[in-house]
């Protein structure tokens, strides 16, 4: 058993605003957005385009959920299907934020991605009656200057506050749940299959099922030495959070430290010839070598992951190869990718592509060679060098050749404010 007396108790509350794209889309039509039916697509010009958001009555009469696609959507004409506004989404996203800046100072508040953040309240407890009383106040003040609804969870730390949020808030009457470290063998345990508890996704889920572990539970009493040595850092991490223990303060991510850089896209259309396939293959080597080297890293396994067509019946691969050397140079990435997807490509209907830069490094502290026979060193200071003119004039201010043909997508994608129509 885990002596809980030793870990820190916090008072963390995990906003996440409902449905956030659908019920500002609604508001801004003058509907309701717990009551209307309404789908936030990437583009109604194109049927099988994705579902970005539903309101929650249109998921729960229709099944239409995020992921969707438009031709899914019932032709009935209660059902409103709009474009996404990325810059108005982006601007009250920014204004929420704000907000909770009037009830505990902005060192407090960790903003999690556009719809939800973390706020630690335990300096300003002494204003309220409880946690559950300040919860309720921003809540109150949500909906009554944005008129949206949220859901909050609260816990001791920052992942039993998103556990109960994902877990139980949106069942709860009012959207508000505390959990506290001694509802974890109740609440959490239960839990099944495990991808539903957050930071296991399905493919850590499939390598637990065939360990024999099915719930969270099962998770929480296996060995951790057995966890350490089948997955290292990652098998110590998601036992402890099997137990409800996670060290990380608030102004850093919930899991410690970046453990990879990765882009994937679904393509706006069938993909059928290997040139078109490798030259969106080449535009994502360059966004994930970019934002590794934002942030001065370098990453010695490389991942290419090729979804084929649904009318090929779905399926693909996702597979790894690891280099001598980190890297952070777009081709180095590039020609592994290239490698792997020569050797495991089934000559079949590509319509989405995924690339990941893993086992990560600090760039500072790769050792020149005395003979840089590459010229690594030059590729590499060239790789800075583009994402400074990028940086400064957009995206689309030097793009490779390939972004120009028939195949590619970048040029395309730099019109677009967080990959949508703004």
């Amino acid at each position: 058993m885990v002596d809980y007396t030793k870990f820190p108790r916090h008072k963390i509350l995990c906003v996440d605003m409902k449905s956030f794209y659908a019920s500002i889309s609604a508001v801004m039509m003058g509907l309701d957005p717990l009551e209307c039916y309404l789908a936030v697509v990437g583009s109604t010009e194109r049927q099988g385009s994705v579902v970005l958001a539903a309101s929650p009555k249109l998921k729960q009469n229709f099944k239409i959920k995020t992921g969707s696609r438009l031709f899914e959507i019932p032709n009935d004409s209660r059902i409103h299907i709009v474009n996404p506004k990325m810059d108005t989404f982006i601007n009250v996203s920014t204004k929420i934020t704000q907000l909770f800046y009037r009830y505990v100072p902005e060192c407090d508040v960790h903003t999690y991605s556009i719809d939800e953040s973390f706020l630690k309240v335990d300096g300003v407890m002494r204003m309220w009656n409880s946690v559950e009383e300040i919860a309720e106040h921003i809540q109150d003040a949500i909906m009554r200057e944005f008129g949206l609804p949220c859901t909050i969870g609260i816990g001791d730390n920052m992942l039993i506050s998103k556990l109960a949020l994902d877990l139980e808030s949106k069942k709860a009457p009012n959207g508000i749940v505390r959990w506290r470290y001694e509802d974890i063998p109740e609440k959490l345990w239960p839990v099944r299959p495990i991808s539903k508890m957050w930071g296991i996704g399905r493919r850590m889920e499939q390598n637990l099922n065939r360990m024999g572990i099915y719930t969270v539970g099962a998770l929480a009493k296996y060995s951790l030495e057995s966890l350490e040595k089948k997955f290292g850092v990652m098998g110590n991490q998601i036992y402890h959070h099997a137990w409800g223990i996670d060290l990380s303060e608030i102004g850093a991510p919930v899991l410690q430290g970046q453990v990879s850089f990765g882009k994937s896209q679904i393509l706006l259309r069938d993909y059928t010839t290997k040139e078109e396939i490798k030259a969106v293959i080449l535009e994502i080597c360059e966004e994930v070598a970019k934002r590794t080297r934002d942030h001065n890293k370098v990453g010695r396994t490389i991942s290419l992951g090729i979804g084929y067509s649904k009318e090929e019946y779905g399926g693909g691969f996702h597979r790894s190869k690891t280099i001598e050397s980190p890297t952070n140079i777009t081709m180095d990435i590039y020609n592994t990718c290239i490698e792997l997807f020569n050797t495991f490509y089934q000559h079949k209907t590509v319509r989405s592509v995924s690339v990941t830069l893993s086992k990560i490094e600090e760039d500072a502290n790769q050792q020149l060679t005395l003979f840089d026979e590459r010229g690594l060193e030059k590729k590499r200071q060239l790789g800075y060098v583009m994402d400074g003119i990028r940086n400064k004039y957009g995206s689309k201010s030097l793009l490779r050749a390939i972004s120009y043909t028939k195949g590619g997508t970048a040029l395309y994608r730099a019109n677009l404010t967080g990959g949508h129509k703004s």
